[in-house]
């Protein structure tokens, strides 16, 4: 359908969605329905491991690309079997990697390590901040970690905020520590950055706060099409904001 007159301003901004066990015919509608939206695909945590027809699933998902977990390389490193690791992906044919410290401690050196021997032969996705919701790192310190990382050689890196926003950037209830985000914006340009936004609320505030550009991660499957809407002001929550430019909608 086409109405005449009618347009929506395009936007880049990375849509990155989280997999938490779906089957290839599972993906294949939800491509057919909604991949021209998604830009990257992560197989949530340690999922990609115990999935049994993981080798079908990824055929489907050739086009798009497809990262494991962190927290799994996490699981990994803890076992000194990265070498392991990298011969898996290798021959699974992925080309991208998520690098995380959110459960294990890992020391700040060898994290840096990791990502520039990664990003030798993958392009890296690193993470900042804790799954443990009762830790609280200061901005200063988010704004240092992505430096780091960036300057070693992670393409994007992620704030944490777990598969259900209450973690990192979140408080445990869901609400976002707004003003840490806006310290970390204030000094990091926000097209380096993914920013996990699992909830309506969450996208929506990204959206409004930073524009459709925003990237945005952990969507579930079904929240693809939804965030579409949200980026074009097609939605309540952002159509003053995005559509009308601020503007009130006019009366008829």
């Amino acid at each position: 359908m086409s109405l005449h007159g009618f347009e929506t301003r395009p936007h880049n901004g990375l849509t990155h969605v989280i997999d938490k066990g779906l089957g290839p015919r599972a993906w294949e509608d939800v491509l057919e329905t909604c991949g021209d939206y998604i830009s990257i695909v992560k197989l949530g945590w340690g999922t990609a491991y115990v999935t049994p027809n993981l080798g079908r699933k990824l055929e489907v998902l050739r086009e798009k690309p497809v990262v494991i977990g962190g927290t799994f390389l996490e699981a990994v490193i803890a076992q000194d079997k990265v070498d392991e690791y990298k011969r898996w992906i290798t021959g699974l044919g992925l080309t991208h990697v998520e690098i995380s410290d959110g459960v294990i401690d890992l020391e700040r050196e060898r994290k840096l390590e990791l990502i520039a021997d990664f990003a030798a032969d993958f392009i890296v996705l690193s993470e900042v901040g804790s799954k443990d919701a009762e830790v609280v790192f200061a901005p200063y310190q988010w704004v240092e970690w992505i430096r780091e990382e960036l300057a070693a050689g992670a393409w994007k890196v992620i704030t944490e905020g777990r598969e259900g926003g209450t973690a990192g950037i979140y408080r445990p209830t869901g609400e976002m520590r707004t003003g840490l985000v806006d310290e970390i914006v204030h000094e990091i340009e926000p097209s380096e950055l993914i920013f996990e936004a699992p909830t309506k609320s969450s996208q929506a505030w990204f959206v409004k706060h930073f524009g459709s550009n925003v990237n945005l991660g952990n969507i579930p499957p079904e929240e693809v099409i939804p965030l579409e809407t949200l980026r074009l002001g097609l939605r309540g929550d952002t159509l003053q904001e995005v559509l009308l430019g601020g503007e009130t909608a006019p009366a008829g």
